[in-house]
């Protein structure tokens, strides 16, 4: 699914208004009257007595719509307008007047007038539907707007936004100064990317698509590079298997990992490998470990590469590593192996001589962070996956920095050093060296525990085996991981205290789901875990009846 960013959104609208020849207020009409249907759908236990407090450009427009459609519907709705119907103009100005002539009440609060209006407004109502400002703010917000809002979220009532939560940058997600929070947000054509990254989606609640149409030729001339994974998608790179296949078919993975007191990384990597369909997998290890992992592993064969005294990795022999690796489909490096001359050593060694598909991980990328121009002369397709710890080590910034930009950062360093790059997290992104970026809803705070990276790792080794594009695999993995996450959770009564292995135990469920949801053709029985207020699972898409229509104007 496409997301976008404020400018494109932007760019889309006017495509649709004045190349392909969809009147302005004629869009305001469909977005506001879906908006209506999903505030329906939301609030059905508070739906009287609703306010609407409306901004003087766009987003208020919408707001206006809003509000005369449920007088249709027999629901008495008051307007509080932050300023002067005068003020109003443009296709927002129609709506006004209509909502006006139709017997809607308009509450005028121009400048320090807002506050208490809307307070006493308050007093009689249910429900706020928030309509101040739209996906055009760009500044911080300031004065009595910054007043209202802060009054919308102390007042204990439910809030529905329209379009974005006011106040929410539309791009990165943040707050600008203060931002409404919501229990359901409406967002119009495409989900904004600021509403899908954190911390803007703990102000979004629960987010519905209105999918009124804009015309797919302004679609491919603007050509938005960004995605919100959904299983349908991720699966039809993954089509169910022939009845007849072997291991043959499913290629063969080797897991570099472990090391003295890590080598747990290395069985879940192995195992995550296994479980994600590999044909055959491979662990190698240090000599010195490889007798004690052996006996954790009963489907994963093991072979012992040169050691130290210590129990970490030896500088390699080429030889040696050339002799494990013949084939072989796929490796993966880095879990446990921790940092010192004998790990840099082999690690660089596969970055600049292995042509197989190679998946970095852990400590594999602590022991780039000094060169990471070996990744631009890489033989192979790779992935990386990085957290923000390990992320800001590899690009030179903070760990603040990373996460205030995460989509851009992830989309920097794919395209500087021509790898795909996973940056975990809540939310995590995946970028690839053309541009392209892809944003994974699934996923639960469970998974803020141990050897969960080490899983992550593991899968996409296991898809790249068989056959899979490095961006494919990544993307793919990303999302069974945090599915089978949500299986785990839902199956075994709740977040707190999910492990790693649990999440392993799930993930031939959740790749048969999403089989299911692209090719239709599984019987897969889940449990579907429920999105919530503050949503970690997902985003459900509506689609209004009201007719065909994107929105993107700055409000």
């Amino acid at each position: 699914m496409i997301a976008v960013t404020s400018a494109e959104m932007r760019e889309l609208d006017r495509l649709t208004i004045n190349v392909h020849g969809t009147p302005g207020h004629v869009l305001m009409e469909r977005a506001g009257a879906g908006a209506t249907d999903v505030f329906w759908q939301e609030f059905p236990g508070v739906r009287a007595k609703p306010v609407v407090v409306a901004g003087k450009g766009n987003n208020g427009g919408d707001g206006f719509v809003v509000a005369r459609h449920l007088r249709r519907r027999r629901v008495r709705c008051d307007v509080v307008l932050l300023g002067r119907a005068e003020d109003v103009r443009g296709d927002a100005a129609r709506n006004l007047r209509a909502f006006v002539r139709g017997g809607g009440r308009l509450i005028e609060a121009p400048g320090d007038a807002g506050v208490p209006a809307l307070s006493a407004a308050l007093e009689r109502s249910r429900v706020v539907i928030d309509a101040i400002f739209g996906t055009g703010l760009n500044a911080p917000v300031e004065g009595p707007a910054a007043s209202v809002i802060s009054l919308i979220n102390a007042c204990g009532l439910p809030v529905f936004a329209i379009d974005i939560p006011s106040g929410l940058d539309a791009d990165r997600g943040e707050p600008l100064g203060v931002a409404v929070q919501a229990e359901a947000t409406a967002t119009f054509g495409f989900p904004k990317i600021g509403l899908l990254l954190f911390p803007g989606a703990n102000h979004v609640g629960t987010l519905a698509i209105v999918d009124i149409g804009i015309a797919p030729e302004a679609t491919a001339t603007v050509g938005p590079q960004t995605q919100l994974l959904t299983a349908a998608e991720v699966g039809l790179s993954f089509p169910p298997r022939p009845r007849d296949a072997h291991k043959g078919d499913a290629g063969h993975v080797v897991i570099v990992a472990g090391g003295r007191g890590k080598c747990g990384a290395a069985v879940l990597a192995a195992e995550s490998a296994a479980r994600a369909g590999s044909g055959l997998t491979t662990l190698a290890l240090p000599e010195m470990e490889r007798a004690f992992v052996a006996t954790q592993l009963r489907e994963v064969m093991t072979v012992s590469l040169n050691g130290a005294p210590d129990g970490s990795f030896a500088a390699p022999l080429p030889s040696q590593l050339s002799e494990v690796l013949a084939q072989k489909s796929c490796v993966v490096v880095g879990p446990g192996i921790g940092v010192s001359d004998g790990t840099r050593a082999l690690v660089r060694w596969l970055v600049s001589d292995c042509p197989l598909p190679l998946v970095i991980d852990a400590d594999g990328l602590n022991c780039l962070a000094t060169d990471v121009a070996l990744l631009q002369r890489r033989p192979g397709p790779t992935v990386i996956t990085p957290h923000p710890g390990e992320m800001s080590r590899l690009v030179g910034k903070s760990v603040s920095a990373v996460q205030a930009d995460r989509l851009g950062v992830a989309r920097q360093f794919a395209r500087e050093t021509g790898v795909c790059t996973v940056l975990k997290g809540a939310r995590t992104v995946i970028a690839s060296p053309d541009g392209a970026a892809a944003i994974n809803p699934t996923g639960n705070p469970g998974m803020a525990s141990g050897g969960m990276g080490d899983v992550l790792a593991g899968v996409i080794g296991g898809f790249c085996a068989q056959g899979l594009a490095a961006e494919d695999a990544a993307t793919l993995s990303v999302y069974v991981h945090g599915m089978a996450a949500d299986i785990a959770a839902a199956e075994r009564g709740g977040e707190i205290g999910l492990v790693a292995s649990d999440v392993i135990a799930f993930l031939p469920r959740a790749i048969s789901a999403v089989q299911a949801a692209a090719f239709g053709t599984l019987e897969v029985k889940t449990r579907e875990t429920k999105t919530t207020a503050r949503p970690s699972v997902g985003t459900r898409q509506r689609t209004s009846s009201a007719g065909g229509r994107s929105r993107g104007r700055a409000r």
